[in-house]
């Protein structure tokens, strides 16, 4: 869990920058900077259209707030720093009215926050929101640059007191609004208010069919699994590569449908990853394989390991060809199982691959090189059923129509109360077939 937020704990930074820089972009819009054509007289026409009654903006101090906002556009932010120092020294305070100072103040947290230094970017917009009879769309816009510049810092609570005061003040609030709020809750691991405000956002951006952001989806789904709800966590991760179709979402799907118990979907999902080229992973190759031999298709197992193994993908080693040589023989293709599992069986060290290897020797019908098998896996130990690899030698001798040795072998076996009955069925019949072949002789 401690990895898993720290992830997100990155990501809601990143977020939060961006959202600040957003913020900041549309508080210009709202300060007569942003506009320097308009005179004065609009100016005081448009705040005659706001619910509240604002001072007027003076040519003088226009002037002077052009005059910085022209240095700062020009990257000269020491020289407008300067201008705005000098207009807000304490006669200069006393002097402006509250809407000059906040035009000032707000020029000055831009310049701070160009500097990167956000903690005094924060201080400025404070001093602008404490302006009496500013016009009320600065203050709103101002109070969500404040709100984000805290989440900048990492103060995540005097973010949330931040957004909330907002929200207080907006109406149709945006849904990235709302995802800021639940990125706040969630450094604060309040995970119920967390993913409150994300659903409200993704749900906003439905209303408008629009394509809910990706971050969206997967704070969602953390929130969801991390309560225990892993059928929202699926419907979540299902909607989420409707829009966002990536590997790591599909091997997702596969590993959550597996704990679900539902491997027909677990398969499909790995499935759609591969067909895409998505799955380039040992673990996933072998992983998919393995679905399909429990799904019944061998020999879908058997062409992805076969692939991987040419596109270097599947490690050289032995549980990989034990695994591609039972996938071929599953699927009756034992002329190709025969040279996979010769390799596996020279790479391993115990018997018991010697005794599988015999086994698909007794299907191709090479009877002596079931024998030599079977024996070198009986010499080396290991064998996980000693009773069956000798009734696999048994029959590879009665196949040679060597019947003593294959007498040998099935009273061996047959000393195994597991093969038992079957080593008996096999010398009664072996009995009869030497009784016939005795019979077609003197006939």
């Amino acid at each position: 869990m401690t990895m898993t937020r720290t992830l997100f704990s990155a990501t809601a930074l990143a977020v939060a920058l961006t959202a600040a820089q957003s913020g900041l972009s549309q508080l210009s819009a709202e300060s007569p900077l942003a506009s320097l054509g308009l005179s004065t007289a609009q100016a005081q026409e448009q705040e005659e259209r706001e619910t509240r009654k604002t001072p007027a903006l003076r040519n003088s101090v226009y002037e002077k707030l052009s005059e910085a906002q022209t240095a700062a556009e020009e990257k000269d932010l020491a020289t407008a720093q300067q201008v705005l120092n000098e207009m807000i020294a304490d006669r200069g305070r006393n002097e402006l009215n509250s809407y000059e100072l906040a035009n000032v103040y707000n020029l000055m947290a831009f310049i701070h926050y160009s500097r990167e230094d956000y903690a005094s970017a924060l201080q400025a917009y404070e001093n602008v929101v404490s302006q009496p009879d500013i016009p009320l769309a600065m203050e709103i816009n101002t109070r969500y640059t404040v709100a984000q510049l805290h989440f900048v810092q990492e103060n995540w609570r005097e973010g949330i007191d931040a957004l909330l005061k907002w929200f207080d003040m907006s109406e149709n609030a945006p849904a990235n609004a709302y995802v800021l709020l639940a990125q706040g809750y969630y450094q604060l691991e309040d995970y119920p208010k967390s993913l409150e405000n994300v659903e409200t956002a993704i749900e906003i951006y439905r209303e408008k069919d629009k394509t809910p952001k990706e971050q969206w989806y997967n704070l969602a789904r953390f929130l969801y699994t991390d309560r225990g709800d892993v059928d929202s966590a699926l419907a979540v991760l299902e909607e989420l590569l409707t829009h966002y179709p990536k590997k790591d979402y599909w091997v997702q799907l596969g590993y959550m449908y597996s704990e679900k118990g539902n491997e027909k979907r677990q398969l499909g999902s790995m499935e759609t990853a591969y067909v895409q080229d998505m799955l380039d992973k040992d673990g996933e190759l072998r992983n998919l394989a393995s679905l399909y031999l429990s799904q019944g298709v061998p020999y879908k197992a058997g062409k992805v390991l076969e692939k991987g193994f040419e596109d270097g993908l599947v490690e050289d080693d032995v549980k990989n060809y034990e695994l591609l040589a039972g996938s071929w023989r599953q699927a009756q293709e034992v002329e190709k199982a025969i040279p996979v599992m010769e390799t596996a069986a020279s790479k391993s060290d115990s018997g018991e691959l010697y005794s599988q290897l015999g086994n698909i020797y007794l299907d191709g019908d090479q009877f002596e090189k079931a024998v030599d098998a079977i024996n070198t896996a009986l010499q080396r130990g290991g064998v996980k059923r000693p009773d069956t690899a000798r009734l696999v030698l048994g029959m590879a001798h009665f196949n040679l129509e060597e019947y003593e040795q294959a007498r040998e072998a099935f009273r061996a076996a047959g000393r195994d109360e597991r093969s038992e009955q079957y080593a008996k069925q096999w010398i009664r019949y072996m009995d009869s077939e030497i009784d016939r072949q005795q019979k077609l002789a003197e006939g």
